[in-house]
């Protein structure tokens, strides 16, 4: 059965393949601020979720599928995060968020059984230097969802994937040559760094009827980081 399915900020990256993965079967639309990559098939609305109130766009009636992409990677030590950059992080990656979600209830109620997906970071489940601000933002999300899943079960079905490093222009200063990307690659159990094609196969899984009985879950799509230690 077709489904329409809002991605937030789905230009490129991870929202971009995983519009690529569900556009044949579905009715995708992409909210973003940026129409450059958009593939044929998907409408494209122009939206900043920091800015635009997501009630202003015309969209369907009816939404059974919700993924919020954007996000931040903002990687210092705490001494030198102010806490501008902790409130700035949290507006983009959480209250933004809640924003979306709270602005498109009616519609997502409309469905049969909506499905929400959202990004959080193997960074909040272990402990890294340097993430303190990503992992408070993240780590805000990972609460919501599952307190979210709880309040609106059976209507919605809310999860989360907690990825790590992945291979996209979101993390292009981490992996802008081959010998950061082996390095990075060594920390995983399975010896490589993630694609956006690996995390867009769990969110369109999430998406579609296969899953309809899972929520209120974190997914660590990690290459084993979060659980596995075979150094």
């Amino acid at each position: 059965m077709q489904k329409n399915i809002l991605l937030i900020g789905g230009s490129y990256g991870i929202g971009a393949s995983i519009a690529a993965k569900l556009k044949e079967n579905h009715n995708v639309i992409i909210a973003s601020r940026s129409n450059v990559n958009i593939p044929n098939g998907i409408t494209h609305l122009t939206f900043d979720a920091l800015k635009d109130d997501i009630k202003t766009l015309d969209l369907p009636e009816k939404i059974d599928g919700l993924v919020y992409c954007p996000g931040s990677i903002n990687l210092k030590p705490f001494k030198m995060m102010s806490h501008e950059s902790f409130i700035q992080d949290m507006e983009l990656n959480f209250h933004s968020l809640v924003r979306v979600v709270h602005g498109l209830l009616p519609k997502l109620k409309n469905a049969d059984q909506a499905s929400l997906v959202f990004f959080s970071t193997v960074a909040v489940k272990v402990g890294m230097p340097f993430h303190t601000s990503v992992s408070a933002s993240k780590g805000a999300i990972e609460g919501f969802a599952k307190a979210f899943a709880a309040e609106y079960a059976p209507n919605f079905r809310v999860n989360v994937i907690a990825p790590s490093l992945t291979d996209s222009p979101l993390a292009s200063k981490l992996l802008n040559n081959d010998a950061k990307k082996e390095k990075m690659a060594e920390r995983h159990p399975l010896k490589k760094v993630g694609t956006t094609d690996d995390i867009a196969s769990m969110a369109a899984f999430l998406l579609n009827d296969e899953s309809q009985w899972i929520t209120g879950q974190v997914f660590g799509v990690d290459g084993g980081l979060s659980t596995l230690n075979v150094n």
